[in-house]
């Protein structure tokens, strides 16, 4: 059974508190913990690091309404893992095909950083959706604290699990990890990820799931 967060959750003090901030300025807003885009049969899970500002946490969906999410949900349709047409308000008739995706972290932290305790307090909800996938064959981590708390609800050792873009480790018998740079317009406007580099990491899944 999927164990998400109540929308109005208050494990974290400091996340709470960020939360109402935004409500009173923002009231037409989702504002709370963002639930994941889950097909249980998908052999590919999208884990991102946590609902944006003026995105998810606006619309309630993640990746949906910023940059990063224009170019995610982009790149998902040229691999044919997305269907339909994206809006940025979530209005939209949008179905994943064959993946899922879901953030580390499902509360918007003050300047997009979450702290250690908040990231642990998420751990149960990323695992609960990993364990729902039972087909799931990949993993994609987008960014390092994306992937440390993949290794961590994993119970492996971090230092064995290295984080670099196109790092592919083993997690368990039948799944694979996958790194990437995170696709935030910051990450796209300095080059530290081009388009090129964000294909070359779905080619890459596809690749480990016809195998």
């Amino acid at each position: 059974k999927l164990i998400e967060p109540d929308k109005n959750c208050s494990k974290c003090k400091r996340l709470k508190k960020f939360r109402d901030s935004n409500i009173k300025k923002y009231p037409n807003w989702f504002n709370g913990a963002v639930p994941s885009i889950i097909n249980k049969n998908s052999e590919i899970l999208i884990v991102g690091l946590a609902p944006g500002l003026n995105g998810a946490n606006k619309t309630g969906r993640p990746f949906t309404g910023d940059y990063a999410g224009l170019t995610l949900f982009n790149t998902l349709k040229k691999f044919s893992l997305l269907k339909g047409k994206y809006k940025k308000d979530g209005h939209d008739n949008l179905k994943l095909s064959n993946c899922s995706i879901t953030n580390a972290v499902r509360c918007v932290p003050p300047k997009n950083l979450p702290k250690s305790d908040e990231i642990k307090n998420c751990k149960n909800f990323l695992k609960s959706t990993i364990s729902l996938h039972e087909n799931l064959k990949v993993i994609v981590a987008l960014g390092l604290i994306s992937h440390k708390s993949i290794v961590s609800t994993f119970n492996l050792r971090q230092k064995d699990y290295k984080f670099g873009h196109s790092n592919k480790h083993s997690l368990s018998k039948t799944i694979k990890l996958i790194d990437s740079y995170h696709c935030s317009r910051y990450n796209i406007n300095t080059k530290r990820l081009t388009q090129v580099m964000f294909d070359e990491i779905f080619i890459e899944t596809n690749k480990i799931i016809l195998n």
